[in-house]
């Protein structure tokens, strides 16, 4: 299993193994990032990675995972922008004990 130096904000540089790092390829957008956690302070360290340093983790033995962006952020919205009315309007509807039925309501119209 290979040593892996990186660099945590709070410690700087630490010594790592394959198994203590991950990296993170999005399919949509073709960006990637690696991330471990400091061996030290024990923080999540999420550091953006080219196509060069992909390879090279790759061949050192860390694990690769591919993900897709949500398919949420490909729809366009319907209707108006929500306000801040609009939120004050749904915290008093929060504060009724038939909350869930008035939202099921407002839903089947």
């Amino acid at each position: 299993m290979a040593l892996i130096r990186a660099t945590c904000s709070e410690c700087g540089d630490v010594e790592l193994r394959s198994r203590d790092l991950e990296v993170r390829i999005c399919a949509d957008t073709s960006t990637s990032t690696y991330l471990f956690r400091c061996p030290i302070c024990r923080m999540t360290e999420v550091k953006g990675a080219d196509e060069q340093i992909v390879d090279i983790l790759a061949a050192a033995g860390v694990r690769c995972v591919e993900w897709r962006l949500p398919a949420e952020l490909g729809e366009r919205p319907l209707g108006a922008p929500i306000t801040h009315d609009d939120v004050l309007d749904f915290h008093e509807i929060l504060l009724d004990e038939s909350w869930f039925a008035t939202l099921a309501a407002m839903t089947e119209s």
